[in-house]
C-alpha cells in the first residue's frame, strides 16, 4: 500500500494590485537618468574632475555651469563624476547586504528554536544582529574604515556590515511564520529533506521582505557613504564623492559661496529619491 500525500501549494508571498503601465513606468525615469549619468558621466565631463581648472570660488556661469570650488576644481564635472562612485558603492553594498542578510536570516530562523550547538549558535547570531543594529551606523563605519582604510572595497565592506542585519531580521521574522505553515508539514510527510524544503518552499516565501527593502538599503548606503565622506573618512580627495564635496563647500556656504556644497547635495537627494521610486514601482502597493 502506497501512501500519497497532496502537498498544498505555498501561498503567494504577497498580493499585488494592478498598476497602470504608463504611470508606473514614469517612476523609473529618474532612476534610468541617474544610471545613465553614472555610466557616461565621467566620459563626457567638460573638465577633469580631479584637477584644478580655474580660479577658486567662481560663480556658476557659461564657463563653469556649477562654478568652481575653493580649490579651483569644476563643481559640475566633479558632481557628475561622483555619481559613478556613489552608485557603485551603493549597488555593491545592496547586493552584498541583501544576499548575506537572506542567508543569515534563513539559517537563524530555521535553527533558532533547536536544542544543541546549532540552536545555540543561531541564538547567538540573533543577539549579535541586535547588537549591531543598536550601535550607530556611523560609529561602525568609522571603526571599520580605521582598520581597512578608505577605498571602495573597504567602504562596501563597512556598509554591508552596517546594513545586512536589518535584512537578516526581516527574513528571520518571515521564516518563523513560514516554517509553521501546513504545506511544509505535508512536504515533510511526503519525504522531502530539510534542504529541499528550504530551497523549494522556505526561501522563496521568506526572502521577499529583504528584496522589498533593497531600495532602502541602496539609499541608505549612498547616504552613509556621503556621511563618511563629509566626516573626512570617505574616499580620499580629490576623488569625486558627494559627501566630501559638501564638506569642502560647507564653510564657504556661510559666506555666500553656496554652489560648491549645494549641487552635490541636490544630486545626493535626487538620487535617493529616484532609488526609492524604483522600490515603490517594483514592490509597492500603489
Amino acid at each position: 500500500m502506497t501512501l500519497t500525500v497532496d502537498i498544498p501549494s505555498a501561498p503567494p508571498s504577497r498580493p499585488r494590485r494592478t498598476r497602470r503601465p504608463g504611470v508606473a513606468s514614469v517612476t523609473l525615469v529618474p532612476a534610468a537618468i541617474v544610471l545613465l549619468l553614472a555610466v557616461i558621466g565621467p566620459l563626457v565631463v567638460p573638465y577633469s574632475p580631479v584637477d584644478v581648472v580655474d580660479r577658486p570660488d567662481l560663480l556658476p556661469g557659461a564657463a563653469h555651469w556649477f562654478g568652481t570650488d575653493s580649490a579651483g576644481m569644476d563643481v559640475f564635472s566633479r558632481t557628475l563624476a561622483a555619481t559613478r562612485n556613489n552608485l557603485l558603492i551603493g549597488l555593491i553594498t545592496t547586493v552584498a547586504a541583501t544576499a548575506v542578510g537572506i542567508l543569515v536570516g534563513l539559517l537563524v530562523g530555521m535553527n533558532e528554536s533547536r536544542r544543541g550547538p546549532l540552536g545555540f549558535v543561531a541564538r547567538g547570531v540573533s543577539r549579535a544582529l541586535d547588537l549591531v543594529q543598536a550601535l550607530p551606523a556611523i560609529v561602525i563605519g568609522l571603526v571599520l574604515i580605521a582598520f581597512f582604510g578608505a577605498t571602495i572595497p573597504s567602504l562596501t565592506l563597512a556598509l554591508s556590515v552596517i546594513l545586512f542585519p536589518n535584512q537578516a531580521r526581516l527574513v528571520r521574522t518571515e521564516v518563523l511564520r513560514v516554517r509553521g505553515e501546513a504545506y511544509l508539514d505535508a512536504a515533510r510527510i511526503s519525504g522531502d529533506s530539510e534542504t529541499t524544503l528550504i530551497r523549494k518552499h522556505v526561501l522563496p516565501n521568506s526572502s521577499w521582505p529583504a528584496l522589498e527593502n533593497a531600495s532602502l538599503v541602496f539609499g541608505s548606503a549612498i547616504v552613509l557613504t556621503a556621511g563618511l565622506g563629509f566626516l573626512g573618512v570617505g574616499l580620499h580627495p580629490p576623488t569625486p564623492e558627494w559627501g566630501s564635496m559638501i564638506a569642502i563647500g560647507a564653510p564657504g556656504a556661510a559666506s555666500g559661496r553656496w554652489w560648491s556644497a549645494l549641487f552635490p547635495a541636490v544630486a545626493l537627494a535626487l538620487t535617493v529619491f529616484a532609488v526609492s521610486g524604483v522600490g515603490r514601482r517594483l514592490f509597492g502597493d500603489d
